[in-house]
């Protein structure tokens, strides 16, 4: 198995040269005294190291060894506890903490690029980092001033790590249906009574408190959904000092044997009678839950293409290692017995499918964290609605359509192993199994989909949609004139006018078909998401092309080399999907139930 690298020159690329991240944090009030090029370049480096070299050495045998689960609680695998030490000296948990609770304050399209090198390393260790990011997030924008100043700063030095507590075993996507209950205390505090599953990080031998985020409802709440508060429940007692103590009443039953990330603790969780303190307001908590929603589904989706790269970076050490039969235009190594696999163009099929499908993700996933910076740093109120608009629009997209091209992107990492890739040695058969769960949790990708196409697109009648419509035609003809950019311009523009022409399809078949929205929802994320890593690529060869004839490195040249494969073998496939949304829903319903 190949060492992991990380990929810094891309992640500049991408940052500094495509985005010019630089120009939009010195113009975001929130950011232009916070980060600078200079500061951002030392992060990306001292990441790059510290995951290489700390973290990405513990994935395989934390994998082999798992979590143990224990009446006292669980122990993650050996090696873990003395890399989380090191890595939360650094501050890495509190890399995009709010400054004024002792984080550091940096902005989402930088902590990208060091979420995707921490996940690329190991999505297991990444987890129990990123939960506690999020949770964070919830905490800041909707707990009162007493709890951010109470718990902010621990757990952004990673002290106390994070969790979130939705998920109960009889309601999953439906949390309207949870049962967890809260009854106050009279005191300020409430008693929280219930179980939880599928909880990632609820117990862990790491930090030294898990502050739970739960959601939970009151006596007499509304039903569903409307009726759900959000706690905030240590699992050991805090005291004014902050001096941890006593259990509160929280406790782990039991741990899953899943099929991948074994190193990272999927838990239930049991609340007897726990005390915790309402963040936000009451019947509000899905509202409170949501404002880290946005960031854990694109955090998810970097996990995806986090182990698409690695992936990558393992198939192409072997495709240029591995000896098998004679390249197709003649002997490659006259003094070898065969040549190597790179170069049979199946294996340069795969090859340049995962790269251009994981260049794509990065883009995108920086493109989006984009928006987060804007909406959050911005002190312009029409900038920050676009951007928070742009946001809902895109998230599913980025959960969604990044971990489903991930997951294809292991998977033919793999293949290019053949029998090598189905075994232990190469590390390959992990990272498959790894990412899967990412088209799962934080809402699967179904659930996605019906989101962007429901909620998002034909709810609003198409608005939000327009503007990522506007913004990509804008662009398309800003270039319409420049030769060098034509073919990657041209298909652009038929690329979005098809998208343009779906949406509206849909959108009037739902005024009469109750099944259209469900009906098309896959197919239409994965047009939108195909469209839009077009546009990726048209931007990245847009900044590549002026560059390519004078870089000697070759970097530039391979952009616009593997752009022209996207746009020749990988975006000619939104036709079919287009036709295949534009048949409708009633072949797909048509099967009487009790034939299936």
């Amino acid at each position: 198995m190949a060492e992991y690298q990380a990929p810094l020159r891309d992640m500049r690329f991408v940052l500094n040269e495509v985005f010019e991240a630089d120009k939009l944090w010195a113009s975001l009030a929130g950011t232009q005294d916070t980060v600078d090029p200079e500061t951002a370049e030392a992060i990306l480096e001292e990441a790059g190291k510290i995951t290489a070299s700390l973290i990405a050495p513990l994935s395989r045998e934390g994998d082999e060894e798992g979590c143990t689960w224990h009446e006292a609680g669980v122990n993650t695998p050996t090696g873990y506890k003395e890399a989380y030490k090191t890595f939360i000296e650094g501050g890495w948990c509190g890399l995009s903490g709010n400054a004024d609770y002792e984080g550091m304050g940096m902005p989402k399209m930088l902590g990208a690029q060091y979420e995707e090198m921490l996940y690329s390393s190991d999505i297991s260790f990444g987890l129990y980092a990123c939960l506690t990011s999020g949770a964070c997030l919830a905490i800041d924008a909707h707990a009162t001033e007493e709890l951010k100043q109470k718990y902010l700063p621990k757990m952004y030095s990673g002290e106390w790590a994070g969790a979130m507590d939705l998920t109960e075993p009889h309601s999953g996507t439906d949390l309207g249906m949870i049962r967890t209950k809260a009854v106050e205390n009279g005191d300020g505090s409430y008693s929280i009574t219930g179980t939880k599953i599928f909880i990632t990080g609820g117990e862990q031998d790491l930090s030294e408190n898990i502050i739970h985020l739960v959601l939970a409802k009151l006596p007499g709440a509304p039903a569903g959904s409307r009726g759900i508060s959000l706690f905030l429940v240590p699992r050991n007692s805090v005291d004014e000092n902050n001096v941890v103590g006593e259990n509160n009443k929280v406790t782990c039953g039991s741990i899953e044997h899943k099929m991948g990330i074994k190193a990272s603790a999927t838990c239930v969780m049991n609340f007897d009678g726990a005390q915790g303190w309402l963040v936000g307001e009451e019947n509000k908590g899905l509202a409170a839950m949501f404002t880290m929603m946005n960031y854990e589904r694109l955090s998810v989706g970097i996990q995806g293409f986090a182990a698409a790269e690695r992936s990558y970076q393992n198939a192409v050490e072997y495709a240029k290692d591995r000896i098998q039969g004679r390249a197709p235009t003649g002997v490659v190594l006259a003094d070898k017995e065969a040549d190597p696999i790179i170069v049979h163009p199946d294996v340069r099929r795969m090859l340049m499918t995962m790269r251009a499908y994981t260049e794509g993700s990065r883009a995108f996933s920086t493109y989006v964290a984009s928006f987060l910076d804007v909406a959050k740093f911005s002190d312009d109120a029409e900038q920050k609605k676009k951007a928070d608009a742009m946001v809902a629009l895109l998230t599913p997209i980025a959960k969604a359509y990044m971990t489903d091209r991930a997951l294809e992107s292991c998977i033919a990492g793999q293949q290019v192993f053949g029998g090598h890739g189905f075994i232990r040695e190469w590390g390959q058969e992990q990272l498959v199994r790894d990412t899967r769960i990412t088209q799962i949790y934080e809402g699967t990708n179904g659930i996605q989909s019906l989101d962007l196409m429901g909620r998002k697109v034909v709810s609003n009648g198409g608005k939000l949609y327009e503007l990522f419509a506007t913004e990509v035609s804008e662009f398309v003809e800003a270039n319409a004139g420049n030769d060098a950019l034509a073919s990657y311009i041209k298909p652009l523009a038929v690329a979005i006018e098809r998208l343009s022409d779906v949406t509206e399809f849909v959108i009037n078949s739902a005024a009469e078909d109750a099944n259209a929205i469900g009906a098309a929802s896959v197919e239409y994320l994965e047009l939108f998401g195909l469209t839009a890593y077009a546009y990726m690529w048209a931007r990245m060869a847009a900044v590549a092309a002026p560059k390519a004839g004078s870089d000697t490195s070759g970097f530039y040249e391979a952009k616009l080399k593997t752009a022209n494969f996207f746009f020749s073998r990988l975006l000619p496939r939104s036709a079919y999907l287009s036709e295949s949304i534009r048949s409708g829903s009633e072949d797909m319903m048509s099967l009487d139930a009790e034939a299936f």
